[in-house]
């Protein structure tokens, strides 16, 4: 696992303090999506096609710091957009780490060149850097050449200044078990300290609706990848319990409340991926109010074939707490890479409404 021995330990007292409190529903990463504006246009992004005057929305230093207070979590990523746009971002990273939270800034590194001397290195920052694979499929993925070149060169810039990097791969179709394998190989002898891969999320609002995978060919395609890996050393950014998810051998139910968003809108219900099921004021305005019950594989057609570790990770940690015998064993061993998969999850009938001859909208249940 791709993380400091001081970062494990800090999450690992957090989590304790959970149990000992009895709390149900406690937040694991802290979303902070300060803002929705980048400089790419992906293929498979849910984020950017929202009118300019959404777009040109940011959260402020002092709304950052509430959210990051009122939530408690001890890692916060900040996705977006593109945060390196926001000019208050330093300002924001530092109020992060004054708070010793650990902080994720996910940058798809065509700024970072130009603004890493804004920020100083620490124990606490991490520069989360978007790669999808190697040059031609990155680049195809962000649907714009040379991206991958610059940053590969950013990353290699913030090494060498001591810098903390990681990458982070989304995974979409047409992919194959041997190229991620060679794109895991390289990002190790790159030298950053792990990656976090997971399949990409099937957007309402991608640009693309062709390029998500899904759900029983990305345990296929997982199996197939950690086989090669049993005899590679890869350091991934997840629990083993995830990567055993990803593999088809655990059924797992989605606890979205472990990583909570906050961005423009509010706190986003239910969680990062689903962007039209209403915002909350207040972080515990968004645990008492959200019909939680109402979403996941085995619940929610919009989540059918979501595998991502913002809905995952969370649940396989508490899982890991419960049958650490059962962890320590994939750890040691890896993910199992054949024989039967646990059941794909079939969500249930949700509500619909159908309007009337007369316009009026009524409630109808959907038969099984």
């Amino acid at each position: 696992m791709g993380v400091p021995l001081r970062q494990q330990l800090t999450v690992a007292s957090y989590l304790m303090k959970q149990k000992i409190k009895g709390v149900k529903k406690y937040p694991l990463v802290l979303m902070l999506e300060p803002l929705f504006r980048c400089n790419l246009a992906c293929a498979g992004c849910g984020k950017i096609d929202y009118p300019d005057e959404i777009l040109d929305k940011r959260l402020s230093y002092e709304e950052c710091m509430q959210a990051v207070d009122e939530c408690g979590a001890p890692m916060v990523s900040i996705p977006g957009g593109e945060p390196l746009i926001h000019k208050d971002m330093p300002r924001i990273v530092e109020g992060i780490i004054a708070r010793k939270k650990y902080v994720y800034l996910c940058t798809n590194a065509l700024l970072l060149k130009k603004r890493i001397d804004d920020y100083k290195p620490s124990p606490y920052l991490t520069f989360s850097v978007h790669l999808d694979g190697l040059q031609e499929r990155h680049d195809a993925s962000v649907c714009q050449e040379g991206v991958f070149e610059r940053a590969v060169e950013a990353i290699k810039l913030a090494l060498g200044k001591g810098f903390r990097v990681t990458i982070n791969c989304t995974l979409f179709q047409g992919e194959n078990a041997e190229e991620v394998a060679e794109f895991l190989d390289y990002a190790m002898e790159l030298g950053v300290e792990g990656v976090t891969i997971a399949p990409g999320f099937s957007y309402e609002r991608a640009p693309q609706q062709d390029v998500f995978i899904k759900s029983r060919d990305v345990k296929e395609l997982f199996r197939g990848i950690f086989k090669i890996g049993k005899t590679k050393r890869w350091k991934l950014n997840h629990s083993s319990l995830y990567l055993d998810f990803l593999a088809g051998n655990q059924a797992y139910e989605c606890t979205p409340w472990g990583n909570p968003t906050r961005n423009v809108f509010g706190w986003q219900k239910p969680c990062y991926l689903l962007a039209d099921e209403g915002n909350a004021a207040s972080f515990k305005e968004l645990i008492d109010t959200t019909p939680w019950h109402k979403y996941g594989n085995n619940q929610n057609p919009k989540c059918a074939n979501c595998m991502a570790h913002c809905g995952y990770e969370a649940t396989a940690v508490e899982d890991m707490l419960k049958n650490p015998l059962k962890g320590m064993l994939v750890s040691l061993f890896g993910p199992k890479t054949t024989g039967a998969m646990v059941p794909e999850p079939t969500p249930k009938a949700q509500e619909t409404a159908k309007p009337t001859l007369a316009g009026i909208p009524i409630r109808v249940e959907a038969a099984d």
